[in-house]
């Protein structure tokens, strides 16, 4: 906890951001940082509540000790705090970016609508850290002989491979990309993160003994036979990546694509790398001068609308098949729980236009290309309304409705061929794991992460890769120090 009376003589304050017409001319990050003694401000207000859901099940996947680093900072002891925020998430950094913040949802404080800035606290701490010089190396003081190898570089496989090597064993990454960092690196855009934070973390783990090979992709290059065979242990982290099928007449239309090719794109712009690769093959997409229409009302389907305006569109329409949602929920029917309200993106403020409670019926076009998006009015169980039909002008649409599951080629059906891993059927054709060993029906192989769990937030990836690298040194070692 912060200050005793903090609550009631501070007002809530959070990061603010540059103008609209400003930021949407450059993929730069644009958060406007508060001063150290602003945030000690913010922090004071974390109250002695009784029981802190925000760092309970119903609050923050790593279990971040939220009220105690919040004392910290209000005391000025920035150095323990980055030590207790490290003690449970290996990549603040990341979380204080990108997470939605189920903590500040949970914050007794929410009840009035006015909780802690805790996402905002944690970014000020991480990147303190960067200051401070606490985002350096801590080599294991002995090697334990063993090897692990772990398949893919998204938030789950960084940080379980960060935990393995602390932990004394020889890891390897395998990275399909040039570069690490995975979807979070190639999926979400520099404007909400900025790469150099994966680079610095990667250089960091390197000088732990991680090493990184990318360019190689584990089923195709290199098969997964052959990982079982040199190591201990391998570590599935391969994410989800397959877009859910839309099953929209005209999806084939020139200017019709899936959203995370998309993105993909323009993070490879972005970072200086060419912008096709083997995973990712298609042609230039470019929404300059376009109408676009973004069909999803999710993370990714905003990151669509941020990038488009980036990228000079005229007009952007993001339709969103759910009703519009409340402006306010009710809290005592909802907390602490993630309550279904009304929430505009920092994209989606950039000037998009949003149409609830909207199917796409059709995509349409003209000598093959997209002119486009016939919609209509649904029902409260999502059936379309007799005439409500609308058509939507359209250059570009981008299909941002979820993902089905992990990549098709690759360690999945290398695994599905010839060792007959269990998969889970239920939960999108996943790899089959429990949350508690991470442990697959093939021997030695382990898988945590969005490829487990299904689509999720970086901060789940994070406590999965965490606790399958204790699974993984425990059955290695007989017994683990490495946290759960």
């Amino acid at each position: 906890m912060g200050k005793v009376t903090g609550f009631l003589e501070i007002d809530r304050q959070v990061h603010k951001y540059q103008p609209a017409s400003d930021r949407i001319r450059h993929f730069r990050e644009f958060t406007l940082p508060m001063s150290d003694k602003e945030v000690e401000k913010q922090a004071a207000r974390c109250m002695d509540c009784g029981i802190p859901y925000c760092h309970g099940p119903t609050g923050c996947p790593v279990h971040n000790q939220i009220p105690d680093w919040n004392d910290l900072v209000y005391n000025g002891d920035w150095d323990n705090a980055i030590r207790n925020l490290h003690s449970t998430n290996n990549f603040p950094e990341f979380t204080g970016r990108i997470c939605p913040a189920p903590c500040e949802e949970a914050c007794t404080l929410n009840l009035e609508d006015i909780p802690v800035a805790i996402k905002t606290i944690e970014q000020a701490i991480a990147d303190k850290a960067y200051e401070t010089g606490h985002i350096r190396p801590y080599p294991p003081e002995k090697k334990t002989g063993k090897r692990v190898a772990v398949i893919g570089s998204g938030p789950a496989g960084m940080a379980a491979a960060q935990q393995l090597g602390r932990a004394g064993h020889d890891v390897h990454v395998y990275e399909r990309e040039s570069r690490p960092g995975g979807l979070m690196r190639y999926g979400i855009p520099d404007f909400k993160i900025e790469k150099h934070y994966i680079d610095r973390r990667i250089e960091q783990m390197q000088g732990e003994g991680v090493s990184f090979h990318c360019g190689v992709n584990v089923g195709v290059d290199k098969p997964v036979a052959e990982l079982l065979a040199e190591y201990d242990a391998v570590l599935y982290c391969g994410g989800s990546e397959t877009p859910r099928p839309a099953n929209i007449p005209g999806d084939d239309l020139d200017g019709v694509h899936d959203a995370m090719p998309y993105l993909v794109q323009q993070n490879k712009r972005v970072g200086g790398e060419p912008i096709q690769s083997v995973a990712w093959p298609s042609q230039p997409i470019v929404a300059g001068g376009q109408h676009v229409v973004v069909v999803g009302g999710g993370d990714t389907a905003s990151d669509c609308v941020g990038t488009a305006f980036r990228q000079g569109a005229v007009r952007v329409t993001q339709l969103d098949i759910r009703p519009q949602p409340p402006e306010k929920e009710d809290k005592l029917s909802v907390w602490p729980y993630w309550a279904t309200k009304m929430r505009t993106s920092s994209s989606q403020a950039e000037g998009a236009e949003r149409e609830f409670q909207v199917a796409t019926l059709e995509f349409i076009g003209e000598d093959g290309a997209l002119t486009g998006v016939k919609c209509c009015e649904v029902d409260e169980k999502r059936k379309p309304i007799a005439g409500t039909e609308f058509v939507i002008r359209a250059d570009l649409a981008f299909i941002a409705i979820g993902f089905a599951g992990p990549a098709t080629v690759g360690p999945v059906s290398e695994l599905g061929g010839q060792m007959k891993i269990a998969i889970d059927s239920r939960r999108s054709n996943n790899v089959e794991a429990n949350d508690r060993d991470y442990k697959t029906s093939v021997e030695k192989l382990y898988a945590a992460g969005d490829v487990r769990r299904g689509q999720s937030l970086v901060v789940w990836a994070i406590r999965e890769g965490r606790q399958a690298a204790r699974s993984i040194d425990e059955a290695l070692m007989g017994s683990s120090v490495l946290p759960r």
